[in-house]
């Protein structure tokens, strides 16, 4: 079972499911083995200016396998997102600081990003965050999508998707 999430570092609702959901997800589901867990950018440039710049801070600290510690800091610290901050954030983490600061200025993952997006619109996107529940198809990297739902659902409507997939895997 794996659950894809587009979100947006800015989004105050992707930062309460990364604070009050995603904790319990990653300690029930993902940790346990039943729930792989796949971010996709989809940051909301109309109305949080500094979200596209963060997920490719996230992106290039990733070329340093800085991903998910980036985007736990990212999330942590939503008022310190700025372009000048993003270099303090990798520093924290141990990143190269040339590397990252070079990625970061070349834009070099804008385009990853802007092709999560365009497949997040293309899927019915539309706000953050959202989600897609369903089952890797055999032999593919395609997901069939069992559920899609959006908005900062709490712990337990994400237990029920879950539990009830899980229950229809083992019948």
């Amino acid at each position: 079972m794996t659950l894809v999430e587009f979100s947006d570092f800015q989004c105050p609702f992707c930062g309460r499911h990364f604070t009050q959901t995603l904790p319990q997800i990653v300690q029930e589901y993902i940790d346990t083995g039943k729930l792989k867990y796949v971010f996709r950018h989809f940051p909301l440039e109309s109305i949080h200016p500094v979200a596209f710049k963060a997920s490719e801070a996230s992106e290039c600290a990733n070329e340093q396998n800085k991903f998910w510690p980036m985007h736990d800091r990212l999330f942590a610290n939503p008022k310190l997102l700025a372009p000048e901050h993003l270099p303090v954030h990798a520093a924290a983490l141990g990143a190269n600081a040339s590397a990252f600061e070079q990625c970061l200025a070349a834009g070099k993952h804008a385009a990853k990003i802007r092709k999560d997006m365009s497949e997040g619109q293309s899927l019915g996107v539309s706000g953050t965050p959202a989600f897609m529940l369903g089952r890797t198809i055999p032999g593919s990297q395609q997901l069939k999508v069992e559920i899609f739902t959006g908005g900062a659902k709490a712990y337990a409507a994400f237990k029920q998707d879950f539990d009830r997939l899980l229950g229809q895997a083992t019948q």
